[in-house]
């Protein structure tokens, strides 16, 4: 990481000697906004000369960061690099070694889309159960989800469907699948409130879903028993004469 630094960050307490500073700066809601693949930078300084051989530490959520011997006294710098989304809302704080009540501490706040993207086939009998599943985990949390069937709307009434949300994952279920109802391609699209030019919210094709024809399946058993019941009657014919 680079060793700039931008806008103080505001103390645990009223009479510190610790002075914190970080790279993307602290914003007004008092966090430090970041986007997974970025790099967040922080420094730690002492500015009271007379505490220059003070050592400082790191924690993340109230656990060690291990620092090297060198990255410990008079000023000490921390990079978050990359930041991923599980990053969100992790407290970095630093402190005087001896005293800890002497600190700063600054929050991220890590903004990211739902990873709406790959496919699967999906090999399904009439009359079986169908459940597709779309993953929607993302920050700020997905507002409003839709589940498409070959490029048009899925149509909950006729189709059958039932659609659960939990805020993390969207289920599209249908029982006792129909060939001419549930056959095709299925998408899944989410909004939330952020804005396109924040990032793209790319459709995910959650299931290409092929139904097979059961009907042929019992065509070809009632075929077989209608045989062995015609030999059955041909042997006791044979008999009879």
């Amino acid at each position: 990481c680079q060793k700039k630094v931008s806008s103080p960050i505001k103390s645990g307490q009223l009479n510190t000697c610790i002075v914190t500073r970080s790279t993307p700066p602290v914003n007004a809601e008092g966090f430090i906004r970041a986007s997974p693949d970025d790099t967040v930078s922080l420094i730690c300084e002492i500015p009271d000369i007379n505490l220059k051989e003070e050592e400082l530490k790191w924690q993340r959520n109230g656990a060690a960061v291990s620092l090297n011997d060198q990255n410990k006294k008079t000023g000490s710098a921390l990079c978050i690099t990359p930041v991923i989304p599980e990053d969100h809302a992790a407290t970095f704080t630093c402190s005087l070694a001896k005293n800890s009540t002497d600190s700063a501490s600054v929050t991220l706040e890590v903004l990211y889309p739902p990873q709406l993207s790959g496919s699967e086939n999906i090999t399904i009998e009439e009359q079986e159960d169908l459940v597709l599943v779309c993953d929607m985990k993302a920050n700020p949390l997905i507002t409003y989800v839709t589940w498409t069937l070959n490029e048009s709307t899925v149509d909950l009434i006729a189709g059958g469907f039932t659609v659960t949300n939990d805020g993390r994952t969207s289920r599209l279920q249908v029982n006792n699948v129909e060939q001419s109802l549930h056959d095709g391609v299925y998408q899944c699209n989410a909004s939330s409130s952020f804005t396109a030019s924040d990032f793209p919210l790319v459709p995910l094709i959650a299931g290409v879903v092929v139904v097979f024809v059961t009907s042929i399946l019992a065509v070809v058993s009632r075929w077989r028993k209608i045989v062995k019941v015609t030999h059955k009657a041909d042997s006791h014919a044979k008999i009879n004469k």
